[in-house]
């Protein structure tokens, strides 16, 4: 998907909505280690374990600002096609309130139901504005209180589902 105008970009921008590869790794973790909510430690997940998300259990998507050699991506978002579960996304702080965020997580939400899933979940910090952007976009808690790292679980069923206009 190519973009010269529409949410979150200026009339002379240019972003792609596409399926990230591993020749985005750098930038992937560029971004997830700018956030400043639902912070990782570094060394947490392998490169090897977030190419198997890549491309063995799921797939992921990137909104790229600027391509190849000087690739600029805005933010990512990775599903896992085994279980329905939102495995990481995130939008470069700097870039928040652009729209990035929720088309990466519509087509994610699109492409996890059409694997057959009818309820898709994830966890995120609590009273995090990653927790009232799941909730705008029709996420629920499961009210089975905070998993073993203080994170909130949600759902979201396919019937709920509400494709953002």
């Amino acid at each position: 998907m190519r973009a010269a105008s529409g949410p979150g970009c200026r009339d002379n921008d240019a972003m792609t909505l596409r399926i990230a590869t591993r020749a985005d790794t750098a930038e992937l973790w560029r971004v997830r280690y700018a956030v400043t909510e639902n912070t990782l430690t570094p060394g947490r997940i392998s490169e090897a374990e977030l190419h198997a998300y890549l491309e063995d259990y799921g797939r992921g998507w990137v909104v790229e600002l600027a391509p190849h050699p000087a690739l600029r991506i805005a933010g990512f978002a990775i599903g896992d096609a085994r279980n329905g579960h939102i495995w990481a996304m995130f939008v470069d702080p700097a870039l928040h309130g652009q729209g990035y965020g929720r088309q990466l997580h519509d087509v994610m939400v699109d492409w996890l139901f059409a694997q057959g899933h009818t309820r898709l979940d994830l966890a995120t910090e609590p009273n995090s504005r990653a927790e009232a952007f799941y909730r705008r976009a029709g996420w629920q808690p499961t009210g089975e209180g905070l998993d073993r790292w203080g994170d909130q679980p949600f759902e979201l069923h396919l019937n709920d589902w509400q494709r953002h206009a």
